[in-house]
Order: C-alpha cells, then structure tokens, then sequence
C-alpha cells in the first residue's frame, strides 16, 4: 500500500516509524516532514493545512491510505476532502475534531452529557470575563476557546494574572481568532493523567496511559510549552481508575459525538485531572498528543497500519491490540529560549551514537547544505527509550541523549520524576 502521513514533527517521525514496520506499507510519504522523517519516509514540500493540494497530490500518486495527525487539517476538513475523492483517510472529520477545534463546545457536550470536568462559563464579552474573574477569585484557569499550538491555557495564580490573560486573547488577539471566545474554570487539583484511544465511531480501544511535562523548566516551572517530554504507563492510572475512565468519561464520549450526528473516527486524547471527587476532563484533543506518541508508539506490538484500517472501517472491536511489557520515556532536547524566543540553524552532533541505545524522533529538524542535522525549530528532537520498568526507561533515554550537543541546547532533567 502506499501510505501519506500527514504533519511534520516529532510525533509524525513516531508514526511514520511504526508504520514503516509494517509489511503491508510498501511506499511510505510524508509531508511536510522534516529531515529525520527522511530517514523512513519520502518527504513531500507540502504544507500540512494545504487541504486542496493535498487531496490533489495523494489523487495524483495514488495514496491507498492516508493519515492526517495534526490539529489544524483536522479542524479544516481534510479527511473530509480526501473521503469525497475517495482516498480512505485515518482522522475525524471536521464537524467531529471540532471537540479539539472549540473548547467551548467541548464544555457543553460534557454538560449536556454529564461528563465530569470543570465548572466553567463562556465568554465573548472581555467586560464580562473580567467580572467573572473578580467573582470566582483565584487560583483559576483561562483558555482561549479555538486551537493555539498547545499554548493557549493559562493556569492563574492570581486574579491580576487571570485578567491579564483574558486580555491578551480577547483584545490583544495574542491568538488571533482563537482567543475571540474563552473559557474561564475553576482549577482543578490532583495529579493529571493522558489516555489516547483509537475509536472508529463506537468503539474505543485505550492506548497506554501517559503523562507530559508541559512546564518549560525543571519543576514544572516557566511558562507552557507544546511538552518537554513524557511517559507510560502511569503509574497512577489503576486498573480501577482504568475502569471508572471507560464507564464514566472514554464510552460516554464516544456515545455523545455519535448521538450529536458527529461521530468519532480516530484518535481521542483524553487530557484527565485526578482529583479527589474522582477523574474529570481537562480536555480534548482531536488526534495523538506529542510528545506522549513518542513512547506509546514505542510500547506497541500491533501492526498500526492494521490499527488505522479498523478505525476507518467501523470494525475495531475486531481487532487485538497488543502492548510490550515495560515502560518508555521521551526526553524533549529544545532550543535555548523555547517557548518564547530562540535561535534555529545551528548544527547537531551524536544522533548516531545516541540512535545506538534509543530512538532518537527528530521535531524541528533540517539537512544543511553539506547532509549534516541542523535545528529547525523549538522542539528539535524527542529521544525515545524502553525499559523493564519506568524507573529504567527513564534512566535509558537520558544516558541516551547524553552524546547530543548543539548550541543553547536546554532539556528538563525531571522527567517521569515530579
């Protein structure tokens, strides 16, 4: 088959990687991609949001299959566009990855379906939202109501710092169109937990539990990032909580698209807050997180191509997914300045000796003129390890990245660990 990965980060080298394992993919594209894509996939200079050239492209090299993995396309419409041109396509549909697309819309389906997540209200009034910030005081949490790169949720501390975010997204426009509408909620307490699941519109099959480290700095300090790395399982996803997640929050979800005439083909990310009245949504999102796909796509025994297929086809209750014992981590090695500021081009050395004892994924990445790696943006590479437990996984991906050098290089030296 040939096969079209859709994107061009660390968490598309993850898929691009497993699907390159399975026997049934004979010709493997990716665009944009990026140069460690190259590696395993041909990279084709086609923007990621370019929906009609796209389409036009996978028509005209007769893609059998094609895999749309960021946010953006999918709020776009280009599974939609691929399935009228008749080229099966792994994602949700626009009116579907709408649950990612607006968070507004995705607090009312939990409301209206009795979904447990955060007391919250909607705003497109700035005057409104900051009254509203007054009233509930703080700690308390601002999101802006569309998608913004993973950085568009504020935890305040204060209502000052609350008042400060409502107006960089409303009147600022910090996010453009995105902060036009926010959600402000209450903020929740407990440790938080990522459950990814493959769905093909009834069904739901959970992946491995994960957790991300979204803080730029050790600690969990500094601001947001897209995620400095991950792991799984959680060790504080129970079987019981497994359970609860699946009766309480995963089915009820799936039943809940499906019923509104939006049903889910893809993966759900469900972004959950364990606290003490039991676990609630932070959020959803539309498709694999990055950088939780690094180490689950490490834990996988299944054949994906396999996987995608059922997703597509209505018939995942059919197949048997299958996970290696163990545990993974990813360790994200970021450009100094990351998430705010930072300097791209500079040369990267050891990825082969790392590549040895890891997988190293590559995020922001590029070929300079001579075939050597160079960064290309503030991700630059998520290095993947496995381990007979967490603890090992852990310590097998940073002895891993410890060979990797290049200018202002900064990682968390925490991860799995707070």
């Amino acid at each position: 088959m040939n096969v079209l990965v859709v994107g061009g980060g660390g968490r598309e080298h993850a898929i691009c990687w497993k699907l390159a394992q399975s026997p049934r993919v004979t010709k493997l594209y990716c665009a944009p991609g990026n140069a460690g894509i190259a590696q395993v996939a041909q990279c084709v200079p086609i923007k990621a949001t370019d929906v009609e050239g796209m389409v036009k492209w996978a028509k005209e090299n007769a893609m059998d299959f094609v895999m749309v993995a960021p946010d953006d396309p999918l709020a776009l419409g280009m599974v939609d566009a691929l399935e009228a041109a008749g080229i099966p396509a792994f994602g949700p549909k626009a009116n579907a990855a709408i649950i990612e697309a607006s968070k507004a819309f995705s607090k009312e389906l939990m409301k209206k379906y009795h979904i447990p997540t955060a007391k919250y209200e909607t705003f497109t009034d700035m005057d409104k939202a900051l009254r509203y910030i007054d009233e509930q005081g703080a700690p308390i949490v601002v999101k802006a109501d569309g998608l913004a790169l993973g950085k568009g949720v504020v935890v305040a501390s204060t209502v000052e710092e609350a008042k400060t975010a409502v107006r960089e997204m409303m009147e600022d426009h910090k996010f453009g169109q995105s902060g036009s509408t926010v959600v402000i909620e209450e903020c929740m307490v407990g440790p938080e937990v990522t459950v990814l699941a493959f769905c093909d519109g009834e069904h739901l099959v959970p992946m491995l539990s994960s957790q991300d480290h979204k803080r730029v700095n050790d600690g969990n300090q500094g601001p947001n990032t897209g995620g400095m790395g991950a792991f799984c399982p959680s060790p504080k996803y129970t079987p019981e909580l497994a359970k609860e997640c699946m009766e309480t929050i995963f089915q009820p979800t799936v039943a809940a698209l499906k019923a509104e005439g939006r049903p889910f083909k893809g993966v759900i990310y469900f972004g959950l807050m364990l606290t003490k009245d039991g676990p609630k949504v932070v959020e959803y999102n539309a498709r694999f997180g990055d950088p939780e796909t690094q180490p689950i796509l490490s834990m996988l025994d299944s054949d994906l191509l396999d996987i995608f297929e059922a997703c597509v086809n209505g018939t995942l209750d059919q197949v048997d997914i299958k996970w290696k014992n163990g545990a993974a981590c990813c360790i994200v090695l970021a450009s100094g300045g990351y998430p705010v500021k930072y300097q791209s081009g500079y040369p990267i050395s050891g990825l082969e000796e790392a590549g040895k004892s890891a997988v190293v994924f590559h995020a922001g990445t590029k070929l300079g003129e001579n075939g050597e790696y160079l960064t290309a943006g503030g991700r630059v590479l998520g290095v993947t390890a496995v381990g007979g437990s967490l603890e090992e996984a852990i310590a097998n991906a940073y002895e891993a990245a410890k060979p990797i050098t290049f200018q202002d290089m900064h990682f968390r030296r925490d991860i799995g660990k707070v």
